[in-house]
């Protein structure tokens, strides 16, 4: 029996096995959500051209507390937007910063209809 709260999603990166389409919780459908505004590069696509952060094009740029804040402030806007209805904008949270030559994103948040708080780390080397 499904419950309203957690309904099925379709599963990223669309996938189709013996039984169906694949598809993924709530909190695998949110992760799934971060991802792809996190690795899909702004006009990427057609027509959401202000969809998504690019973070791997900062990979070959200079991994200081400047390119942090407004990595931090691009992801903010994209994640909320995307995330409208899915998390409780008030627990959003992302931290931004560097190590060595790695870029690392944490995010955390608060599911809307179940509570559930989740908490992500993104490596990018």
């Amino acid at each position: 029996m499904r419950r309203l709260n957690d309904p099925p999603y379709l599963a990223f990166p669309f996938q189709i096995d013996r039984n169906g389409a694949q598809t993924a919780n709530r909190v695998k459908h949110v992760r799934q959500q971060i991802e792809q505004v996190i690795f899909t590069n702004p006009y990427e696509r057609v027509f959401r051209p202000e969809f998504g952060v690019g973070i791997k094009k900062l990979i070959f740029e200079p991994n200081a507390s400047a390119l942090w804040e407004v990595t931090r402030k691009r992801l903010m806007a994209s994640l909320a937007e995307a995330l409208q209805g899915e998390v409780d904008p008030r627990s959003l949270e992302v931290q931004v910063r560097g190590v060595d030559e790695k870029l690392i994103v944490e995010i955390s948040y608060s599911l809307a209809t179940i509570g559930q708080t989740e908490k992500h780390e993104f490596l990018v080397s």
